[in-house]
């Protein structure tokens, strides 16, 4: 989360929570990211279009677990290897879209499908909520309309998922674990990197950084996952410039 340029009115949503079994649980790397993407205190998200975002470390975090691979053509398409069910509603949600598909289709493909899902993001928010790290409340734009926002609630858990990066980002460490390593592709490639650390702080690693993404440091089971994780950025780099070209035509 970044801290915000103003402070939000509020007022609380109440929301179910679930087990404490599941909020004792490790964040997903789509729940990491969304974390990053918040602002802490105002609740609000920093970075554009996090659909894509959320959604491409969906499919690595299926392509981590070996439910998914892609295949060696050009159109890297995805195949399903493991149908049961994760338990996590979000993931499973994603799943199910995947396997109910009528024919197979690419890694891109598959990105802007499950960025589509409908209220994606507030469903990652509020498994936060349900983890007791954000808390659901609304404010109003320009007094009139309402939007739902996520205060962090709990630092502990954003704090760990910085410490992480930093010192992957800022150590030498010649062996990473592979999920830290796609961490730093989402959060470098999305800019959440440069918000987190500063532009001259992340400057000066760049080098590092690009060690990392390139999964030398990880090694190649990770590479594919990274170029998911790349594809995924790519795609939501380009959508606000087709909105904004659209929009002012």
């Amino acid at each position: 989360m970044l801290a915000p340029p103003n402070q939000a009115s509020e007022m609380v949503v109440d929301h179910p929570g679930e087990s404490e079994m599941h909020k004792a649980e490790p964040l997903n790397l789509y729940e990491e990211v969304m974390l990053l993407a918040l602002r802490d205190e105002e609740g609000t998200i920093a970075t554009g279009f996090p659909e894509h975002l959320v959604a491409g470390a969906i499919l690595a975090e299926f392509l981590l677990e070996g439910r998914i691979s892609l295949d060696d053509k050009r159109k890297k398409l995805v195949d399903i290897k493991n149908r049961r069910k994760t338990g996590n509603p979000v993931m499973d949600e994603c799943l199910e879209k995947m396997k109910t598909a009528k024919r197979r289709a690419s890694i891109q493909t598959w990105i802007n499908r499950l960025a589509g899902i409908k209220q994606l993001r507030h469903k990652v928010a509020r498994q936060l909520c349900d983890r007791k790290i954000l808390r659901a409340s609304e404010d109003k734009i320009l007094f009139i309309f309402k939007r739902r926002i996520y205060p962090e609630i709990n630092s502990v858990p954003e704090r760990q998922i910085i410490d992480r990066l930093k010192e992957a980002i800022f150590g030498d460490q010649r062996e990473l674990d592979p999920r830290t390593v796609v961490l730093v592709s989402l959060a470098n490639g999305s800019d959440l990197l440069r918000q987190t650390f500063g532009r001259k702080e992340i400057k000066s690693r760049k080098k590092r950084i690009e060690l990392i993404t390139s999964g030398d440091l990880a090694g190649k089971a990770t590479t594919e996952v990274i170029a998911a994780c790349q594809t995924a950025l790519i795609i939501a780099a380009v959508i606000p410039t087709i909105v904004t070209t659209t929009t002012s035509s």
